[in-house]
């Protein structure tokens, strides 16, 4: 066997133990696939070209001289660099694709053609085959390089992001990527359950242009089913109000009143004779009829008091709400201060503290067994055995 199971991922009790994936990708979308696989407890093996992943460079910022975005994605993989045209490395390539349950890889059809992925492919039939692709093969975009950012634009993301008076905007964080990583972490699962019983389901696709429009949900059946072109509409939502920011005396905080009973609650702690005039507003339709006005009218009533203190009102009201808070607030939250989603674990470039796995199994968060390794850390291990 020239796969050794990592001892990392030795009597770890997680559901994925004893799953071999090999990841060939770069970047986020399929580097996410891998990691989410390597959280439960799969044995991971990130197969890098010569240049290495391009996201090692992308900085700032940078921890233990790599890039920080390159550390968010990795963890839980050895790392090996192969140059896949070299005859000698393919055939130990090959040999670990013989024992991998899954593959993940992003190459364009052209780079498959030139670095003759289809015959890796051979090496194992049975195995699970995840394809991150720009879209859907054989269409015009199929084989031309596509990132987030040109997904977010394509997609019709950007097209409802932002206000209606200022220009499409990105969302602030590579959501294409980690809904593309997403479903290609669905459809590795998916093919591992269809091995079981023989069932067709080793080559699965993910394609990043069709999963990022697959995000619109809502947006995008409004349009399908009446033709309307959704607006953007800022932090508000097209179907519910209030939905969306209100102003306080000192910055701002969210509503999301999703229920007329929970208007009417909002309605009785506010305890406004204007507000509670409008009999019409309490059901959702005519709501969103007027929003700006009731708007209006909220902003004048959250304006007398402090963020902090609606906060402590809202808090035993049962009306949902939320602070408005920047990355590092998020992070200051008790939930997550005092919980285990974020931990120090050990990696090659130093104690990192980093977040683990969102997912709770049987109630207990998965560890961050170990961190991202350096490029071509386990060559001697893994290739030149």
């Amino acid at each position: 066997m020239v796969w050794p199971l990592d001892e990392h991922n030795v009597a770890t009790g997680l559901p994925l133990e004893g799953i071999r994936v090999l990841d060939f990708s770069r970047v986020l979308a399929g580097p996410l696939v891998g990691m989410i696989l390597g959280d439960l407890g799969a044995d991971v093996i990130k197969v890098e070209g010569p240049e290495g992943d391009p996201v090692r460079s992308l900085k700032p910022p940078v921890f233990g001289g790599v890039a920080t975005y390159y550390l968010a994605v990795n963890r839980h993989k050895r790392n090996i660099s192969a140059d896949l045209r070299n005859a000698k490395t393919f055939a130990h390539i090959s040999q670990l694709v013989a024992e991998a349950d899954v593959v993940v890889e992003n190459y364009l059809p052209s780079q498959v053609r030139a670095l003759k992925i289809d015959e890796l492919r051979l090496a194992n039939p049975d195995c699970v085959w995840v394809s991150i692709t720009p879209a859907t093969s054989g269409s015009k975009l199929a084989d031309q390089p596509s990132f987030d950012l040109l997904a977010q634009a394509r997609s019709g993301l950007m097209g409802v992001t932002g206000t209606a008076e200022g220009d499409p905007t990105k969302v602030g964080s590579p959501l294409a990527d980690v809904v593309t990583g997403l479903y290609g972490t669905i459809a590795a699962l998916v093919g591992l359950v269809a091995r079981l019983s023989d069932r067709p389901g080793r080559h699965f696709e993910a394609p990043l242009l069709e999963s990022t429009m697959s995000a619109l949900i809502n947006q995008a059946q409004g349009y399908l089913a009446t033709g309307v072109n959704p607006m953007r509409l800022g932090n508000d939502h097209p179907s519910i109000a209030p939905y969306g920011p209100v102003r306080s005396r000192d910055g701002l905080l969210l509503l999301a009143v999703g229920t007329d009973g929970q208007y009417a609650r909002l309605v009785e702690l506010l305890s406004d004779p204007e507000l509670s005039s409008h009999e019409e507003w309490s059901v959702n339709d005519q709501r969103v009829v007027d929003r700006e006005i009731l708007t209006g009218e909220l902003n004048r009533i959250f304006g007398a008091k402090s963020t902090d203190e609606w906060l402590t009102a809202l808090e035993p009201s049962g009306v949902p709400h939320a602070p408005v808070l920047d990355v590092a607030g998020a992070f200051s939250q008790e939930v997550i201060v005092d919980g285990d989603f974020v931990s120090e674990s050990d990696s090659s470039f130093g104690k990192l503290r980093t977040m683990g796995t969102p997912l709770l199994i049987d109630g207990k968060r998965p560890p961050v067994r170990q961190g991202p390794h350096q490029f071509g850390e386990d060559n001697t291990e893994l290739l030149d055995s």
